[in-house]
């Protein structure tokens, strides 16, 4: 658990949660909208049952809770999906981020008033997120009038068309997990580099290749093996060449949301330099979003709609 505040007791105004499916993290916010503290624990969404949600907010913030009053908290993410603490359905685009009716959790503690956000789907084609719209919603309180995409990398790689202050569409890409799955399951695993090493020259040619063939993906894939068997292709250059080939493939299918538009990045600094990099590469434009906190500050905007 983490708390940036070391004094004896914090009395929260509202807490703000963000709950992904690995972990939970909340803010604790003070009446003037100061971040009083701030809390983290690996007990995400899949490792709980509806009825365990509760008991692991009240582990991590009940010394926040004024004895006095109710303490709103307000929730973002995978809290609100059908497997955990009550179903928040989605809101259907187009549509601002983080404007739907929250729903409200049920509770055995009267010291809070738990509501969750809902997330955001399309029918054409079919899609969801659950947390990315806040984290949408923060980078549009701090540029609203932003005409572009926002490309939110991760295992669920988001590619989000923005304009008007409204989420016009999105299209979610599997590369991450892609690559953890090929990387831990298939035969492609005794050629990759153990400790995630990757040569940046390989990832380039891979890159240029896989948006180049996507088609070939499958035989380029299995290509990898061979490689490292025959000609001595070293572990990094392998990992370096499997991440290439599938960020260029997911780029080839997103091109329509990135070629000739502002494209902001929003992830670990890590992945949104491959991403700004390997968009540059390709003939596009891409920044980093300047908020690393935009997930706080979404919930921070959402709040302040619902209080009116």
């Amino acid at each position: 658990m983490q708390d940036t505040v070391t004094s004896n007791r914090i009395a929260a105004d509202w807490i703000a949660a963000d709950w992904g499916t690995s972990n939970l993290r909340l803010w604790a916010i003070g009446p003037g909208g100061e971040i009083l503290a701030e809390r983290s624990a690996p007990e995400g969404m899949g490792t709980l049952a509806p009825d365990q949600f509760e008991p692991a907010l009240l582990r991590l913030a009940e010394d926040l809770l004024a004895p006095d009053r109710v303490t709103p908290v307000l929730i973002c993410g995978m809290a609100g999906a059908k497997q955990g603490w009550i179903e928040a359905p989605y809101a259907r685009v187009p549509c601002p981020p983080a404007s739907g009716a929250p729903v409200t959790a049920p509770t055995a503690d009267p010291r809070i008033s738990v509501r969750i956000l809902p997330g955001l789907s399309q029918s054409g084609p079919a899609d969801v997120m659950r947390g990315e719209e806040t984290q949408i919603a923060g980078f549009l309180a701090d540029e609203p009038e932003f005409d572009g995409t926002l490309c939110l990398p991760g295992t669920h790689t988001k590619w989000v068309r923005i304009a008007g202050g409204e989420v016009r569409g999105f299209r979610t890409a599997m590369t991450g997990e892609l690559f953890a799955l090929i990387g831990r399951q298939s035969v492609l695993r005794h050629s990759l580099s153990p400790d995630g090493e990757t040569d940046e020259t390989a990832f380039a040619e891979a890159l240029r290749h896989g948006f180049a063939e996507p088609a070939a993906l499958s035989l380029d894939l299995f290509s990898i093996r061979p490689a490292s068997l025959l000609d001595g292709l070293a572990p990094a250059a392998a990992s370096g060449r499997l991440s290439g080939l599938l960020i260029g493939l997911e780029l080839a299918g997103a091109r329509d949301f990135w070629q000739g538009r502002d494209v902001v990045v929003v992830g670990t600094p890590g992945l949104t330099a491959r991403y700004i990099a390997a968009l540059e590469q390709l003939g596009g434009r891409a920044r980093a979003a300047a908020n690393p906190e935009l997930a706080r500050s979404g919930l921070v905007a959402a709040y302040r709609v619902l209080q009116g």
